[in-house]
């Protein structure tokens, strides 16, 4: 089983190997040709997970496989709650940083107590969608599954960690299709987050030793120009809304959905969003942001 993944490097364009961390930019020293460039991964933590469960199952590992789709489910549901939020705090004229600021501030009360936070998406769906969240029922979440693996011990059957990742995903496409352009909210503190980052790193960097623990070196007269890079895993070109991880198909058959070649795109600078949320970078975050809380195209 597999938690790390391949980037072309920018500036040879051989492989690196990047480990997956809890966080969406990488500050990395190119192995074989010691350029160094910042990786912005554009995926969620609930993609991630999701895509470690697949592979877990797929390896054969069925305990874990449930450990990380369980996790993929309430780190879903925290998104649902981000981006209604937001949502709501443009359509009242809050800059962006004002918005996010005040969402940390209140999610730090829930962010230890699934219940809790639970109970966040539950009525943040409610005031959205206007009719009760019918897929928080037990059933539907397999929550009785979960519970018999994750808390008492259980051995499952693969059919049946299959069974449950299939619910999982369903519920996770179901409410990203419903928050349709609303994904782009969360997306964009990502992004800003990224900018941010890179406006802090040196200007030029090149490393000559080719070790990817070693500090980044200070700019010289051979310095290469720090490249940037996105990665959105290859998940192609999707509707808005729709669920860039695996996906169940036929009878008992896990896949990933533009699993090919590629999955790699430059960051070139401020381009208008792409088709998919966050696919491509906003002009500027702040300024669409303005733009959405002002009802503007």
């Amino acid at each position: 089983m597999s938690t790390a993944f391949s980037v072309a490097c920018p500036h040879c364009v051989r492989a690196v190997p990047v480990e997956y961390a809890d966080r969406l930019i990488y500050d990395l020293i190119c192995r074989h040709c010691g350029g160094a460039f910042c990786l912005f991964v554009r995926r969620q933590k609930f993609e991630v997970l999701f895509e470690l469960g697949t592979e877990a199952l797929l390896a054969g590992y069925a305990r874990e496989a449930v450990s990380s789709f369980a996790a993929a489910l309430e780190r879903c549901f925290e998104f649902y709650v981000w981006a209604f939020a937001l949502e709501q705090a443009a359509s009242r004229g809050l800059s962006l940083e004002e918005a996010q600021a005040a969402l940390e501030a209140t999610w730090k009360l829930a962010d230890r107590q699934s219940e809790r936070q639970l109970g966040m998406l539950a009525l943040a769906y409610l005031l959205r969608e206007g009719r009760p969240p019918d897929f928080l029922k037990p059933q539907v979440l397999g929550s009785e599954f979960r519970n018999a693996v994750i808390h008492r011990g259980a051995l499952p059957r693969r059919e049946e960690v299959e069974n449950y990742a299939a619910q999982v995903f369903e519920v996770i496409d179901r409410l990203l299709r419903e928050l349709g352009p609303a994904t782009l909210q969360v997306q964009l503190l990502d992004e800003l987050e990224f900018s941010r980052h890179f406006a802090g790193l040196p200007t030029g960097n090149r490393h000559s030793g080719g070790d990817p623990g070693a500090p980044w070196p200070v700019p010289g007269a051979d310095a290469w120009p720090l490249s940037r890079v996105c990665w959105d895993g290859g998940a192609g070109n999707l509707e808005p809304g729709t669920f860039a991880g695996p996906t169940r198909r036929g009878a008992g058959q896990i896949a990933r959905p533009g699993s090919g070649a590629g999955g790699q795109v430059g960051f070139s600078g401020p381009t208008q969003p792409g088709p998919h949320p966050g696919r491509g970078v906003p002009d500027s975050s702040e300024r669409l942001w303005q733009r959405q809380a002002a009802g503007a195209d």
